[in-house]
């Protein structure tokens, strides 16, 4: 495979180039680089990928047409497209919700124009958000369940770009899979999202905030499974016009605490907590089914919270006290 690798400098695109490299894939990344949360990390993510056989990297806006157009034109026989590019961040939605129109809406319709046009192009992968579900209250959620109640300005430019794929799908033919994800976390991680925050929090002996309610929970999908989902559906193509979604998650929600006490298990501290109300953006639980991606592919997670908080936190410490973002 030829992959064009949108959000290449991310967390779960860098995982996914790395794995798609040690197959003997080309990966042509692609990233802006912007600045939401540290560039230095995400500049040390690519420095693990640059200098591989087959990787080749290019800086760019994928809301502008200009950037996408000579990326893809530098590399002729493009035959995949994973796009994970992104505004990420369901609070930071409330902030600026422009920056998600910008990134999610017009950089899906900008990488989708173009890709129409590549001869060579079989199937293009995306990354939705279990987000999409929003005010869903009949758990697990499924992917023919009605999203229409979104929680988050977030969730509506996710659930746009799912629309704009089977508009693309419908119009031109192209075979498209979005997926899903649910709240990937490990090493390499974002440092916004909460594991990390916690992680920080706990050894500095720092308060932590933990939203207050018994019903809490998150279902926490570690990336080395997201990245398997990614590969089997990227393998499985559907017919031509054909867009489909998957749910990519653990199908196992556990307590917000619950994932505390194993960092503080892990980081051999104890957190100091700060009960503090839900925002409204945040949804109260997820919860995946993933019968679907299993009936297709055969994909189901293998690693349990436990390893996978242990495998974070041998990561984390390691890379928070050499690094300097």
């Amino acid at each position: 495979m030829k992959v064009f690798l949108t959000g290449a400098a991310g967390f779960v695109g860098y995982h996914v180039a790395a794995q798609l490299l040690s197959q003997g894939h080309e990966v042509i990344g692609f990233d802006s680089l912007n600045a939401y949360y540290s560039v230095q990390l995400k500049q040390d993510r690519l420095a693990q990928l640059v200098g591989q056989d087959g990787f080749v990297f290019h800086k760019g806006d994928l809301s502008r047409r200009e950037d996408v157009e000579t990326a893809l034109a530098a590399h002729p026989g493009i035959t995949h497209i994973v796009h994970l590019a992104a505004q990420a961040g369901v609070r930071y939605s409330l902030a600026d919700p422009c920056a998600y129109v910008t990134s999610n809406m017009m950089g899906h319709v900008v990488l989708l124009e173009a890709a129409r046009h590549l001869p060579d192009l079989r199937h293009i992968v995306y990354a939705s958000s279990s987000s999409v579900y929003g005010l869903n209250e009949t758990m697990p959620f499924r992917e023919s369940d009605a999203v229409d109640r979104p929680g988050s300005f977030y969730a509506v430019t996710k659930r746009a770009g799912e629309l704009t794929a089977h508009a693309y799908a419908h119009l031109y033919g192209l075979k498209q899979t979005g997926l899903r994800f649910f709240t990937a976390y490990g090493p390499w991680g974002r440092p916004d999202m909460a594991y990390y925050k916690f992680a920080r929090a706990i050894t500095a002996g720092e308060a932590l905030t933990l939203y207050e309610g018994e019903g809490l929970a998150r279902d926490f999908t570690y990336i080395d499974d997201i990245v398997s989902g990614v590969l089997a559906a990227l393998d499985n193509e559907p017919e031509k016009g054909v867009s489909r979604l998957f749910n990519l998650g653990s199908d196992s929600p556990t307590a917000v605490s619950r994932l505390v006490a194993l960092l503080e298990q892990e980081l051999g501290q104890k957190a100091v907590i700060e009960a503090k109300r839900r925002p409204r953006s945040d949804v109260e639980a997820t919860w995946s089914s993933h019968e679907e991606m299993t009936r297709l592919t055969g994909w189901r997670p293998v690693v349990t919270l436990e390893e996978g908080v242990k495998r974070f936190v041998a990561w984390f410490t390691s890379y928070e006290t050499t690094s300097h973002f």
